[in-house]
């Protein structure tokens, strides 16, 4: 398939934001491709070679594609740079370079999605001293044979920087058009790719075996689940309004969620946004095996860092130090942990998803035998405010951040949001009840005793719709000197020249960041905003959202994904919350 297809159906893309004129342009591409390619465009479609869980990065950093660049057309990397700082897009500049180019080349190979997907793959494997001119050799034999405008999204998928704001739920709406006619078939794709976390291997599998084929989707060992996740409640009154008055509630614990394959002695760990992450736990590699009395299953857990002398459960940011390349051996005895399981998904080559969780809880008791290491968490069934607040309160005094509420009688939806969980946290002195988790999308250079280092910050919650980042507010308060040492440390390699395009933010930072990274906030109230974008429009015309004296928890979520950052439905949820219960106090 010639990649100036592909290009321009990027090219189109580009130019709108409106869902349905996405679906459109994804429904025309998707008729056009091959079969055999199809899975190849929709990761390219995702920024991706593979799905998250099989780890393949790109990696390639701006200086090495200008590098590529300058190759390629023979331009030096000083003209290339001064492009890039005015198109603030190096796709962008790279399109007018390469038109500018006084370099010739004779013999021109043709540029197909396939050529250009293997040279990527080969790109992402690459090790070693020489891996950085191998990857320059690549880059420019790529430019050298594309047009203008293939080269700008050869760049843009190297760099991680295609922005084409389509969610996953739009690539689904354009298959289900595209290979059964219609669109409310995206659920039958829905629960593949919920089983799967491939959507290649949907988009492949419907193309070549229609929805029969989909239907045959099945949870496989060593194939992460895409996690169920929970709705925020603020109150014990709000949970027994949702959810009756029978119900389980299990401690929250302050860890990192861990999904746990095993088969005999072959253990594969996966975090919440289904990075395969077995190498930060060699003990959980080594020890689980032992407690399991099953041939293979797939648990939850949360990983929690303890006291090794008490037993008391640490704050998350412990566990955070074992996230590093080297000496993890000495984090696993500096940081241990204990594994702690409350969810059953699949035992001996069978699914548990659509078992009820009363059903699953048990299954789960028979299968895991505890030990020092190996717990279940905490749960009981309650069934009023009284035995709510009683079971909050023992959790807060062992360390925990609240409770999780879970209908008895429901299965396990996979990758979905719904009142079916509910997390309760304990109450901050605010009127949110809760925390936020936010993107870093800027930073302020500090002052005083935090000069040398960004001693505040710009944040943004996630518009799932649009897919882009929305300024939120800035955040300078509750930060240790360590804290600012270690944010700078991980924020320096994310400046970038210009804002990305996935954030919008009518405030201007003194340096932009890539969005990649996911810290806690707690704030007193969120407020109209006629400078923040949050939720823009939905509350108020011309206006968006904003957080009141935000504070950092001290929690920075290296296992979240940015597009798990709190997003713009829970703002205006939080919002429309505190302003009923603004409204009950007037009545009393």
């Amino acid at each position: 398939m010639e990649f100036s297809i592909l290009a321009d159906s990027f090219n189109k893309m580009e130019s709108t934001r409106k869902r349905l004129e996405l679906t459109q342009f994804l429904v025309e591409l998707f008729e056009k491709t091959p079969d055999e390619v199809i899975s190849k465009i929709v990761y390219l479609l995702q920024g991706k070679l593979r799905p998250d869980f099989e780890g393949i990065e790109l990696g390639v950093a701006e200086k090495l594609a200008i590098r590529a660049i300058s190759k390629s057309s023979g331009i030096s990397i000083k003209k290339i740079e001064d492009e890039y700082r005015k198109e603030g897009d190096l796709g962008h500049a790279a399109a007018i370079i390469l038109e500018k180019k006084t370099q010739t080349t004779f013999l021109v190979e043709d540029i197909t999605v396939e050529r250009v997907y293997e040279t990527l793959f080969k790109i992402a494997k690459l090790e070693g001293t020489r891996s950085q001119d191998m990857k320059i050799k690549y880059i420019s034999s790529l430019l050298n044979d594309a047009s203008s405008l293939e080269a700008s999204y050869i760049l843009k998928i190297l760099l991680g920087a295609l922005r084409l704001g389509i969610a996953e739920n739009t690539v689904m709406d354009a298959l289900a058009i595209a290979f059964s006619g219609n669109r409310d078939n995206r659920k039958i794709l829905e629960y593949a790719y919920n089983v799967s976390s491939d959507l290649g291997k949907v988009a492949e599998t419907i193309a070549t075996k229609g929805l029969e084929g989909i239907k045959k989707f099945k949870v496989i060992l060593f194939n992460p689940i895409r996690p169920m996740l929970a709705d925020r409640v603020k109150s014990e009154e709000e949970a027994i309004e949702k959810m009756g008055n029978n119900f389980a509630a299990e401690y929250k614990l302050d860890g990192e969620r861990v999904q746990i394959h095993v088969e005999g002695e072959k253990v594969v760990l996966f975090s919440r946004s289904l990075e395969n992450i077995s190498n930060y736990y060699p003990d959980i590699i080594e020890k689980i095996p032992k407690a399991i009395q099953a041939d293979n299953v797939i648990l939850e857990a949360e990983a929690v860092a303890i006291n090794e002398n008490t037993g008391d459960f640490l704050p998350f940011q412990e566990l955070m130090h074992r996230r590093r390349k080297y000496k993890i051996e000495k984090a696993v005895t500096q940081y241990p942990i204990t594994v702690n399981f409350f969810d059953i998904l699949y035992c001996n080559g069978k699914t548990c998803l659509e078992l009820d969780y009363k059903d699953r809880r048990k299954k789960l008791e028979k299968i895991v035998k505890e030990d020092d290491f190996v717990k279940y968490i905490p749960m009981t069934i309650v069934k009023n405010n009284n035995e709510i607040k009683d079971f909050l309160e023992n959790s807060i005094n062992e360390g925990s951040e609240g409770l999780m509420l879970k209908m008895l009688d429901k299965p396990y939806q996979a990758g979905s949001r719904g009142s079916n969980w509910l997390k309760l946290k304990r109450e901050y002195q605010n009127e949110l009840g809760d925390s936020l988790d936010l993107v870093v999308i800027g930073g302020f250079f500090g002052k005083g005793r935090r000069t040398g280092s960004y001693g505040t910050l710009l944040l943004a919650s996630y518009d799932e719709d649009e897919d882009i980042f929305t300024s939120i507010c800035k955040v300078g308060t509750g930060f240790s000197d360590e804290d600012l040492d270690q944010l700078y440390q991980i924020l320096n390699p994310k400046v970038t020249i210009k804002k990305n395009p996935r954030i919008d933010s009518e405030m201007e930072a003194d340096v932009w960041f890539e969005p990649e990274l996911v810290i806690e906030i707690v704030a007193s109230e969120i407020t109209i905003s006629p400078i923040h974008k949050a939720a823009k429009d939905r509350i108020r015309k011309d206006a968006g959202l904003a957080l009141r004296f935000p504070k950092f928890t001290g929690k920075i979520r290296l296992e979240k994904a940015v597009e798990d950052a709190s997003t713009n439905e829970e703002i205006i949820t939080l919002y429309k919350g505190q302003k009923k219960v603004a409204h009950d106090r007037n009545l009393i």
